[in-house]
């Protein structure tokens, strides 16, 4: 087994824990270079290419998610002296849209100097010598980054550490709990944690000390909604005037036998609607033609069509981009992703656009909005199928106007904005203490 060097007081069955970790990623490594994912940027998850050199901070983001949650950090940040920041990312993704964002003119460059890398393997060996190499003042977790080995180095170096916007499922904590003695060494010096649920399981993983809730960064990344009405959309001139309108957006494989049996009876108890179906996956569409035209239903490509379709009919999206001017002129929205276990597809964009969705049971991905969205009349939750054909048809016999539905979502946002200040303002007073 290959030894890795700890210096931070664990007991011998931790020590030897670490080093079968460690032994572990040594093994696993030549595959992982075969996976197309992860040799994206293998050299810099190993530190064969140069490594970016000091940081005063190091933020980790795992994808695109939390990679904007990073840049809201970065706009946010008031730094009282010159510093040097290093992002990372676990994905192509996540590495692309940073990049991009670092790309475009920096206002005060001689302040914040960053750089965007991949995020090295947790391998311990590795972590050790890329945090030798950075020595960061400061390290900023986002979410739920809680990596062993990189945690082990942080610690031997004596770098602070903070998880910032912070969720931990039951699910998750249960794994981590299986090595539990562990996580009370390795403890981060702060933990802001999005909810009160969110807190107390982090408190069970690193002891209830240091652990503050705070807002959801990703409500600052929602701007307040003015539309109501956009008579310039091209998706206006492809529907027939005076013909309700219903999304099916982010339809996931899994669920396309349900959402088939759905749309089946919104056609047969409205005949002279048009539905637009918008896959998740654009290479799904196939499937969709060879659904509908067994179900006799008519359909047409999206790419296919410049003037006004006849009502009955349902329009496949093959082509990117429409989405949101889809649910600015619909009556009724469907989002996918919910009625199979999968964790539900992005429901807020419905709402910022005036038209309260209907998803099924499977929302998980999208529960750090909060119950309060439910309570306020925001989201309806069918349990399957059959009851979001009821909730649809009840939408196209009564209408439901945008602007009310636009303000109130507005406010719900507003009020649970400010996250990033809070977040900021941890970070600052860490990276800036005497």
């Amino acid at each position: 087994m290959q030894r890795v060097k700890i210096d931070l007081p664990l007991n011998l069955l931790h020590k030897t824990a670490f080093g079968f970790y460690n032994f572990s990623w040594s093994v696993a490594l030549p595959w992982l270079r075969l996976n197309h994912r992860l040799a994206d940027g293998y050299q810099q998850r190993v530190l064969k290419d140069k490594l970016p050199g000091a940081a005063d901070l190091w933020i980790q983001a795992a994808s695109v998610g939390e990679s904007f949650l990073a840049l809201e950090i970065l706009k946010t940040l008031r730094v009282k002296q010159p510093i040097q920041i290093l992002l990372t990312a676990n994905t192509r993704q996540g590495i692309d849209i940073l990049d991009q964002a670092l790309s475009q003119p920096n206002n005060d460059p001689n302040r914040i100097q960053t750089v965007a890398r991949f995020f090295p393997f947790d391998k311990p060996s590795i972590m050790a010598k890329a945090v030798a190499a950075i020595r960061p003042k400061l390290m900023v977790l986002l979410e739920t980054e809680i990596w062993p080995g990189l945690l082990l180095a942080l610690k031997a170096k004596g770098c602070k550490i903070i998880i910032v916007n912070g969720r931990l499922t039951e699910k998750s904590l249960q794994r981590y709990l299986l090595w539990p003695s562990i996580w009370q060494s390795l403890r981060p010096d702060k933990v802001l944690a999005i909810s009160s649920a969110d807190a107390d399981r982090f408190g069970r993983l690193f002891g209830p000390n240091g652990i503050d809730v705070m807002a959801n960064i990703k409500f600052d990344r929602m701007a307040p909604s003015s539309f109501v009405n956009d008579d310039h959309t091209a998706m206006k001139f492809i529907l027939p005037k005076g013909i309700p309108f219903v999304v099916f957006a982010s339809v996931r494989h899994e669920e396309e036998s349900e959402v088939k049996k759905l749309v089946r009876k919104i056609a047969r108890n409205r005949p002279q609607i048009v539905m637009g179906i918008f896959p998740r996956h654009i290479q799904r569409v196939e499937f969709w033609q060879d659904g509908l035209t067994k179900l006799g239903i008519r359909w047409v490509l999206r790419s296919a069509v410049s003037n006004p379709v006849s009502a009955g009919t349902v329009i496949l999206w093959d082509t990117f981009g429409e989405l949101m001017s889809a649910y600015r002129l619909a009556q009724s929205a469907f989002v996918g992703g919910s009625l199979a276990p999968l964790g539900g597809q992005n429901f807020l964009e419905a709402l910022i656009s005036g038209v309260i969705p209907v998803i099924g049971p499977s929302w998980e991905n999208f529960s750090w909005v909060g119950q309060g969205i439910i309570d306020t009349g925001l989201l309806r939750i069918a349990e399957d199928w059959r009851q979001t054909a009821t909730l649809i048809l009840q939408d196209l016999d009564t209408p439901r106007p945008r602007a009310p539905v636009i303000k109130t979502v507005n406010q719900f946002i507003k009020t649970r904005q400010g996250g990033t200040d809070q977040a900021c303002r941890q970070i600052e007073s860490i990276l800036f203490e005497k």
